[in-house]
């Protein structure tokens, strides 16, 4: 049975979860200003109530150009949000790739690392292996926020992804990181085209073949601009279809803005997977 572990839950991977995004920064692409301090303590409230299973934290913006946050900016921005957000009883997830930041949180109970550089930055593996059960999702990111956006992946980004997930989570385990606390996302938007990026959910199975669950983050993003032709602000739509089409592809976690319309849409999925497996 699929299951993540986390510090304090043993998250059930048999349903979809819906992780709901609380940013407090100033300058995200989707709702960068939108809930500050206090504010997000609010929004992670509203998430949970309109069915977020993880809430997913973050100090810093990694939308395409944006500038690095120094350490203490950010233990600012997320440590009193955390604090409030363990209270609510979902697994709360840090989006961070700063080894200080990881240790702060996870000492304040936090469940999940979500590290858009995938533990690449010094000391970022030893503290999830120094936790003994943290969950920690590994992402693909190509070149770094600042200059992503400027020089895409060349050739087949699903093997690169693939093969670059894989050596992460293989060196994870080698700490004597548990596999079941591990989590795959493949970064969409992160220095892929718009075609890389649809070929990655297209050809999620492949990821998939080496049974690390997939988490997608498709909400808002650029590609579904580029596809639909709306701005970041009327996406809600192609994101629920995005996350549906992943959840189709077998990916066990959707990170996503709009809870409450990802929810209703995955309750229809639901209803006609149960009868599928009834009726095989």
């Amino acid at each position: 049975m699929a299951q993540w572990q986390t510090t304090r839950f043993l998250l059930d991977l048999q349903r979809p979860l819906i992780m709901g995004i609380v940013n407090n920064t100033p300058d995200s692409f989707s709702d960068g200003g939108k809930h500050r301090d206090l504010d997000a303590v609010r929004h992670a409230e509203k998430l949970v109530k309109e069915g977020a299973d993880i809430l997913d934290i973050g100090g810093e913006s990694t939308r395409p150009g944006s500038p690095a946050v120094p350490e203490d900016e950010e233990i600012r921005r997320v440590l009193p949000i955390v604090k409030e957000a363990v209270k609510l009883g979902v697994a709360i997830s840090v989006d961070t790739y700063k080894p200080r930041v990881m240790q702060a949180v996870l000492d304040l109970g936090a469940d999940i690392i979500n590290d858009v550089w995938g533990l690449r930055q010094p000391g970022a593996q030893d503290v999830v292996a120094a936790h003994p059960r943290c969950g920690v999702c590994i992402m693909h990111m190509h070149q770094t926020p600042q200059n992503m956006h400027l020089d895409h992946m060349q050739g087949d980004a699903v093997a690169q992804v693939r093969d670059f997930l894989r050596d992460a989570s293989q060196a994870l385990m080698a700490r004597g990181v548990s596999r079941e606390r591990i989590v795959w996302d493949y970064g969409i938007g992160f220095g892929k085209s718009v075609a890389q990026n649809f070929a990655l959910l297209a050809r999620q199975t492949e990821l998939l073949a080496l049974d690390f669950p997939l988490l997608a983050g498709w909400s808002r993003k650029g590609s579904l601009g580029q596809v639909s032709g709306l701005p970041v602000e009327q996406r809600m739509v192609p994101s629920v279809t995005a996350a549906l089409l992943a959840v189709e592809r077998g990916a066990r976690i959707v990170r996503v803005h709009d809870v409450a319309d990802t929810k209703a849409a995955l309750s229809v999925w639901q209803a006609m997977h149960d009868q599928q497996r009834q009726h095989p």
